[in-house]
């Protein structure tokens, strides 16, 4: 009798275990961990899809803030986490691909210890110059740098960051040379170009929108492989240096491991929030274009990206900080 009730107990346990396991996804609310501070790209993103997602999901979509060492510590604290659908990470170009490569501090495996689940939006930087320099567009700009080899000065957020890295691959396709002004924030880019104390800068377009817009700066070009609806009349680097293209992205991944069914769930919610009215709109006015891509498109983006900015850091001899 004892031994009947154990095995009614036991076989009771596995039942409910086995519900619980089958419980559709998602049971509890979900975060997406931000790693970077309120009013980041990704934060608004993020906190614009959130809702949308709620909805039709039926759990809130928890944003978190995790800023910190330059979007690692957020992605760090995700790629612990259990892989279970309920711990995401918003991430980016440069802490996924470019910062592996160019710091020695780095705690995470982008192409193992993440699990791709889509690539939210694609981005450009632009490059932009004091009005008064003596070049108004980046054939000129190359021009007067090979005419004047290291005076051409060109202010990025900072040492192996992403703008960096994406004016030296233009200096390598181009052949020519630039004195780096390295500064750790974008309104103090933007001021000292205005002021002249900087010929030049490469940025996110979004920060440099309201500068551009009121002609206190010029818009020499942008990133993207062509010219975008946003920027019409402005070209791309490509149209001078011939296969130069330098554009980020922006995605969300969950901890490795995370099962193949709550991947394609999510990747499903995700690209349906992106591409409403409401939210595209914003995002597209912000300098952004959205995407709506399987999981394993967003796989081939980080990898090739890896490589790529792999080989230029080991190109220029940049040295990991």
């Amino acid at each position: 009798m004892k031994q009947l009730r154990v095995f009614v107990l036991s076989a009771f346990a596995l039942g409910f275990a086995s519900a619980a396991l089958a419980q559709p996804y998602p049971a509890k609310p979900i975060k997406i961990v931000i790693p970077f501070p309120p009013g980041n790209t990704m934060d608004i993103m993020t906190r614009l899809i959130g809702p949308k997602m709620t909805e039709r999901m039926g759990q809130q979509i928890i944003a978190e803030n995790r800023p910190g060492a330059s979007g690692m510590l957020g992605l760090e604290f995700v790629a612990r986490a259990a892989p279970d659908g309920y711990t995401l990470a918003a991430g980016q170009g440069g802490n996924l691909t470019v910062l592996p490569h160019t710091s020695k501090n780095i705690t995470y495996d982008p192409l193992k210890d993440f699990a791709p689940i889509a690539v939210s939006t694609t981005n450009y930087l632009g490059i932009v110059a004091n009005p008064e320099v003596p070049f108004k567009s980046v054939a000129e700009m190359i021009a007067y740098a090979k005419a004047n080899p290291g005076k051409l000065t060109v202010a990025t957020n900072g040492e192996g960051g992403f703008p960096h890295l994406a004016f030296e691959h233009l200096r390598l396709m181009g052949g020519f040379t630039f004195t780096h002004i390295p500064y750790k924030g974008s309104a103090a880019i933007a001021t000292d170009v205005i002021g002249g104390q900087v010929q030049a800068a490469i940025d996110g377009i979004t920060g440099l929108t309201p500068h551009v817009r009121s002609g206190r700066l010029r818009l020499l070009a942008i990133t993207n492989r062509t010219r975008v609806p946003l920027w019409p009349d402005t070209p791309a680097a490509a149209e001078t240096v011939r296969g130069y293209e330098s554009g980020g992205w922006f995605g969300y991944v969950a901890p490795a491991g995370t099962p193949r069914a709550i991947i394609l769930k999510l990747n499903e919610e995700v690209n349906r929030a992106m591409k409403l009215p409401d939210v595209s709109d914003k995002l597209v006015t912000a300098g952004l274009i959205v995407v709506a891509e399987s999981p394993e498109y967003f796989g081939e983006v980080i990898r090739g990206d890896y490589a790529k900015y792999g080989k230029l850091v080991r190109d220029i001899g940049f040295q990991p900080q």
